[in-house]
């Protein structure tokens, strides 16, 4: 992007005017802000009304001094950015680029953390916190003790479990139920984490209810005409959740027998992946449900967070993956019916099938909403279950 444009543009999460900066203090939170959300620059020599002001040759040496300062002793751990002076009209603008970083969150002296809100900054809250040590992989949502005591866990249920996985009853282990259970990170101390509640609390949705999903299938942008509200452990609720979309597919007829059922619409191995991981990937710091939407022309299941750390759209689809709750994904793919493998292949496989299938598929990483979200295009038909074939 040109300067022009940069300018004409305004400020924005990304982009930061200042017409001077007269504390090292103030430079640092800015810096910190940035590198704890999305990343972004700070442009020094414009005003908020995007005019260009410039720095002298004094100005630019101390804000150099300052910027060494700030990014090496003021914010831990240090951040490495890069800075630009660009001549405009005889007048000198200082670019700094801010990289979205890689070892969040970023402490300004010690003690305060801060993070962009649109074009302006606040501190961070107690969950945001949570959310920015999750990003870099130092904090997993699924080991967090709950206030849930081991009572609440369905020992009967892990049983069945442990004994299709491990050929062997809970009766002939060597060790306690409750040390079992540490082992497996679903229990700290006398309470449950939140993986052990998600996938083997008796009653998740008494304990957590914003951890369900709610689908709706939509007669069109306002109406619908069937809903649920899907509760239960995971594994439960991905059977839910895929049989919710099933229900409201149509069947395509083959080429070479059309007497028979016919083929679904969406192939059913990417429907459970992305069910499953929308269950498995998303973040469990933010309190909101995964939604399951079908409308006449898409099906989209959308589930709460951004891909964490350095992940894109670009590199999960070369299969490429972050483990955000990895005990969870360690226990849905020991769940031989989720059909979920755990091992970042899901999203290629998902792709190929769909593209095999002639189904348009789309991710999208919405930043703005803090949702990850995936599409499944739809042949154009009736809602009343006439078939319909893509052309």
């Amino acid at each position: 992007m040109t300067l022009k444009d940069a300018l004409k543009k305004g400020e924005d999460s990304s982009r930061q005017f200042k017409e001077n900066v007269n504390s090292i203090d103030k430079l640092t939170v800015e810096i910190s802000a940035f590198a704890n959300t999305n990343g972004g620059q700070i442009y020094i020599g414009v005003d908020d009304n995007s005019l260009i002001t410039g720095l002298s040759g004094d100005e630019i040496k101390r804000l150099n001094q300052w910027i060494s300062s700030a990014t090496s002793q003021k914010i831990e751990p240090p951040i490495f950015v890069q800075t630009e002076i660009v001549l405009s009209d005889d007048k000198k603008i200082m670019i700094i680029t801010v990289p979205s970083g890689t070892n969040k969150p970023y402490s300004v002296n010690k003690s305060e953390f801060w993070v962009k809100n649109g074009a302006d900054k606040r501190r961070a809250s107690r969950d945001e916190l949570f959310r920015l040590m999750q990003s870099a992989s130092r904090l997993s949502a699924d080991e967090m003790e709950t206030d849930v005591e081991i009572e609440a866990f369905d020992f009967f249920y892990f049983s069945e479990f442990y004994q299709m996985v491990y050929g062997e009853t809970l009766d002939h282990t060597n060790i306690s139920k409750s040390q079992l259970l540490k082992n497996f990170k679903l229990l700290k101390d006398k309470h449950l984490t939140l993986a052990g509640l998600l996938l083997f609390g008796k009653q998740v949705e008494l304990m957590k209810p914003q951890f369900g999903i709610k689908a709706t299938y939509y007669l069109n942008d306002d109406e619908f005409l069937d809903k649920e509200d899907i509760s239960g452990k995971l594994p439960e609720q991905q059977k839910k959740g895929v049989d919710f979309i099933l229900r409201h597919l149509k069947r395509r007829p083959t080429q070479n027998d059309f007497n028979a059922p016919g083929e679904l619409e969406i192939p059913l191995p990417a429907i459970k992946e992305a069910v499953a991981n929308a269950l498995v990937h998303r973040d469990y710091f933010i309190n909101s449900a995964i939604f399951i939407q079908i409308f006449a022309d898409r099906v989209e299941i959308g589930s709460a967070g951004v891909l964490p750390n350095t992940l894109t759209i670009e590199n999960i689809k070369l299969g490429i993956h972050i483990e955000r709750n990895p005990i969870i994904l360690s226990f849905m793919a020991k769940f031989s019916e989720t059909g979920y493998t755990g091992r970042g292949s899901g999203i290629p496989r998902m792709l190929r099938i769909c593209q095999e299938k002639n189904v348009p598929l789309e991710l999208i990483n919405d930043l703005e909403r803090n949702q990850f979200k995936v599409i499944f295009y739809r042949a154009l038909g009736s809602l009343n279950g006439t078939d319909s074939i893509n052309k």
